[in-house]
């Protein structure tokens, strides 16, 4: 099979444990790149934290995309044109948030340009989430009144023990009108009912006139499954959860000895 688009998960997958992208794997996506081929970074960052490594591997100039908040945006990197667009119904906001506040150790976090609002109290995960993205953490009273502009999504940072209770609760409350599931143990992700990054990068495909087939997908994390699942060729990564293993066809190297470079030399590379 003759793959055309290559889709990179961030955290675990594209960038090593210190955030980084190594120069052989970046050299080697600019290179696939020349070649014709189009990379897509597919992540639950919000836009402000994916624009840096789009930019360190010039998506703008070769006509990348990036697919923020678990796919709930699409973004074209040469015209920074949304081409996809989903929001969180606003009435959902406000009962998710009371509930969110009747468990211990955890936070509810949304994005707005370049700070990360905390509605509970911060933890160490809401500033790994800040850290992550290159975010200030703002604190702010009455989180639902607060978000007076549209959210892509909602992130509750916690406890994995905690979220495990929370996710069961807020999936019985909300079924049929939000996704939530956990992208890592310690984050449980609230999207718009049906927004997985699967279902978005079927929309880009449609637009850009591919065919799953043609696709390569790597990840590590809960959220890279469907897309994993999706791809014509799924590939999960050393260091992911074992149920994402268990989804993919193909296993590279961890994220810290450039598991993305061994997918493009045996996959991608003539």
């Amino acid at each position: 099979m003759s793959y055309q688009m290559l889709v990179l998960d961030l955290d675990g997958t594209l960038t090593n444990s210190r955030k980084e992208i190594t120069e052989p794997t970046r050299n080697a996506l600019i290179e696939i790149q020349e070649n014709g081929k189009k990379v897509v970074l597919a992540s639950g960052r919000p836009i402000n934290g994916i624009v840096p490594l789009a930019k360190k591997l010039e998506l703008n100039r070769f006509g990348g995309y990036m697919l923020s908040f678990n796919g709930a945006r699409i973004t074209q990197c040469s015209t920074g044109q949304i081409i996809y667009n989903r929001m969180l119904p606003r009435e959902v906001i406000a009962p998710v948030y009371e509930i969110t506040k009747q468990f211990d150790c955890v936070d509810i976090v949304t994005y707005h340009d370049s700070r990360l609002l905390s509605g509970i109290k911060s933890n160490e995960y809401t500033e790994k989430e800040a850290f992550i993205n290159g975010m200030e953490i703002v604190p702010v009273n009455d989180f639902a009144e607060r978000l007076t502009f549209p959210v892509n999504k909602l992130l509750i940072p916690g406890e994995p023990s905690v979220l495990e209770e929370l996710m069961t609760v807020l999936q019985r409350r909300f079924h049929g009108f939000l996704n939530i599931y956990r992208s890592e143990p310690f984050f449980l992700e609230i999207m718009p009912q049906n927004i997985d990054k699967a279902y978005s990068l079927q929309k880009l495909l449609n637009s850009i006139g591919l065919t799953a087939d043609a696709m390569i997908c790597c990840g590590d994390g809960y959220n890279d499954i469907s897309m994993i699942e999706y791809a014509g060729l799924g590939v999960a990564m050393e260091n992911a959860q074992s149920v994402v293993k268990e989804s993919a066809d193909f296993i590279t190297r961890s994220n810290d000895e450039d598991g993305v470079l061994y997918v493009i030399n045996r996959f991608l590379r003539s």
